[in-house]
């Protein structure tokens, strides 16, 4: 894949995704292979608890843990995606692997703030699903925070069938229908939901961002604050920042940098799921 052509960056600014059909359709065999491997090192489910259907299971430093999904960070033609939409010195800020079940209801990611600086996701379902069957469903436009329609979609969308009387399956969106190899970009402001998937949804995505200025780096510590709900201590496995190369490396080293605080709001947060219930 070569950079994003003008066309593209200016979809993108407009409308806040973009799809890429079988980006990957070379490798989707091997990174279905490192998915299921490293779920199976995990216990199959999440924090050591086998999927069993009823919610979603989520694991946390997903591409960090196999050299087979570090190639997406490190090579074209995701590398070339990435540095088009973000820059040369992107942050690479996480990625997850879940097991999606049923609906998943109209939100952003993010919303304004995390001062001015864009964050995207890049995301790789690897089952195939349609409108009816949980695809990523995405409303146009709706990330351009501060104008009016992103506004009143930020203010109304949640309360659709109270405001306008829609069910959220039958908000105007555009179906984002992939299949294995399909790779799906999306600002993180950008409001999206899935109706009607299954109970074994197979999905990683990867986020990053533009790097931010010094001025803003209590924003990006905020963020990184974010990941305490996985209980982990550093932002980046152990194995990612082992293997890194010089290139790589400059997509870690401002998240690296930033995360010192985490060890302790991890704690924090095991403490409070762990404590006994009083009553």
């Amino acid at each position: 894949m070569t950079p994003l052509t003008p066309e593209q960056l200016a979809f993108f600014d407009a409308f806040g995704y973009l799809r890429f059909p079988g980006l990957l359709a070379g490798r989707i065999a091997a990174i279905t292979e490192a998915f299921e491997g490293i779920w199976a090192a995990n216990g199959g489910g999440h924090n050591g608890r086998p999927h069993d259907g009823r919610a979603r299971s989520a694991l946390a430093q997903f591409l960090d843990r196999s050299p087979v999904l570090h190639t997406l960070l490190d090579d074209a033609p995701t590398h070339d995606l990435l540095t088009s939409l973000l820059g040369e010195d992107f942050d690479y800020l996480g990625s997850d692997g879940n097991y999606f079940v049923g609906d998943s209801q109209w939100h952003s990611d993010s919303y304004g703030g995390r001062g001015g600086v864009m964050f995207i996701k890049l995301a790789v379902y690897l089952d195939p699903v349609t409108r009816d069957t949980g695809c990523l469903r995405v409303i146009p436009g709706s990330h351009r925070f501060g104008e009016p329609f992103a506004e009143l979609l930020q203010r109304d969308l949640r309360r659709c069938e109270t405001v306008w009387n829609v069910p959220g399956p039958a908000i105007p969106a555009v179906p984002l229908e992939t299949v294995p190899g399909d790779v799906v970009v999306f600002n993180h402001a950008l409001k999206h939901a899935a109706f009607g998937g299954s109970s074994r949804r197979r999905m990683f995505t990867l986020n990053a961002c533009r790097r931010f200025p010094a001025a803003e780096l209590p924003a990006l510590r905020e963020y990184i604050g974010y990941h305490a709900v996985y209980w982990v201590d550093q932002l980046y496995h152990e194995l990612l920042i082992q293997t890194a190369t010089p290139e790589r490396l400059v997509h870690l080293e401002q998240g690296m940098a930033n995360d010192d605080h985490l060890p302790a709001l991890s704690r924090q947060r095991r403490a409070e799921m762990t404590e006994p219930s009083r009553g």
